[in-house]
């Protein structure tokens, strides 16, 4: 990148940041004339293309700059809120499962009797809640925390139904009838759930297999099939890997990005008001709305 702006005799300023877009009237209507640096310089230029990114991860640079300087030009922004992100839940069981990661689960978004998302792959527990592939695409379905109480609700044993499940176990217990059911347990989840589950089963560590009854057999079963977790909220949108909100799309021509409203600005990137799932969408939405601002300001 830098040897072909070096050959095109791009002059990059690398070190300058800028604090306010400049524009000036020209027939009752605003148009870019540059930008208004923090040492006070000014440079002036022909076009100006917004590609700041959102307010997601602003260790790298992303303090939501670009929001103002969209403000500061007319431009409605949309609320802010983190989209791909971890969730936070209410037990404290999960600093025990820290670092679990489950692979090949089904996981349900739920409130009340509605299913915001369903989903199947891996998810991580973390010591706030949970996190991973899953939960992350999860999440850009859940916008309405202040509404809505949300539940995760996890398959742990997808390939089985619960009917399969229920001779699975009953199996298991009939060539170990001596062992603890603790034992039993660590031969359907990981080792590290197995307290967890039987607090939740409120069964007694030494329990034997042998004198499980067939209700909790059948509470078993619906705990391996329907693990519920309460959410009680994401994380801060520091932590999102992006942001939802931003510029309105509305008020950017689609096939250009250019400004409806300011001649010569352009938006690019995740400061618009767009995002998408994981696996390479929002990098994808950068590079296209990236490539369109700076092929139609170049040919302005």
């Amino acid at each position: 990148l830098q040897r072909e702006l070096r050959k095109y005799q791009v002059d990059v300023h690398l070190h300058t940041e800028v604090i306010k877009i400049l524009t000036k009237e020209t027939d009752g209507n605003p148009v870019f004339c540059g930008v208004e640096c923090a040492d006070h310089k000014k440079i002036a230029a022909d076009d100006c293309i917004v590609c700041t990114g959102g307010c997601s991860y602003a260790s790298t640079g992303s303090t939501g700059d670009g929001y103002r300087f969209a403000e500061e030009t007319g431009h409605k922004v949309t609320e802010r809120k983190p989209a791909l992100v971890p969730l936070e839940i209410r037990e404290n069981w999960c600093r025990e499962l820290m670092g679990l990661s489950l692979k090949n689960v089904e996981i349900r978004m739920q409130c009340g009797k509605k299913t915001w998302y369903e989903g199947f792959g891996e998810m991580l527990f973390t010591h706030f809640g949970v996190s991973g592939p899953l939960v992350l695409s999860a999440s850009a379905h859940l916008r309405r925390w202040d509404k809505e109480q949300y539940r995760l609700v996890i398959d742990l044993k997808p390939a089985l139904d619960e009917q399969k499940l229920d001779t699975r176990i009953l199996r298991d217990i009939g060539e170990n009838p001596n062992r603890d059911m603790g034992n039993i347990l660590a031969g359907l989840v990981h080792r590290s759930m197995v307290p967890v589950l039987l607090r939740r089963l409120a069964l007694p560590e030494g329990e034997k297999a042998n004198s499980l009854t067939k209700e909790q057999r059948r509470v078993l079963v619906q705990e391996l099939k329907h693990f519920a977790v309460p959410l009680t909220g994401p994380r801060p949108v520091a932590e999102a890997i992006v942001t939802a909100g931003g510029v309105k799309v509305g008020e950017v021509v689609p096939n250009t990005m250019a400004s409806k409203l300011t001649d010569g600005l352009y938006f690019a990137g995740e400061v618009l008001d767009v995002d998408a799932y994981t696996g390479g969408f929002n990098l994808q939405i950068a590079w296209a709305t990236g490539y369109l601002a700076g092929l139609f300001a170049a040919e302005r």
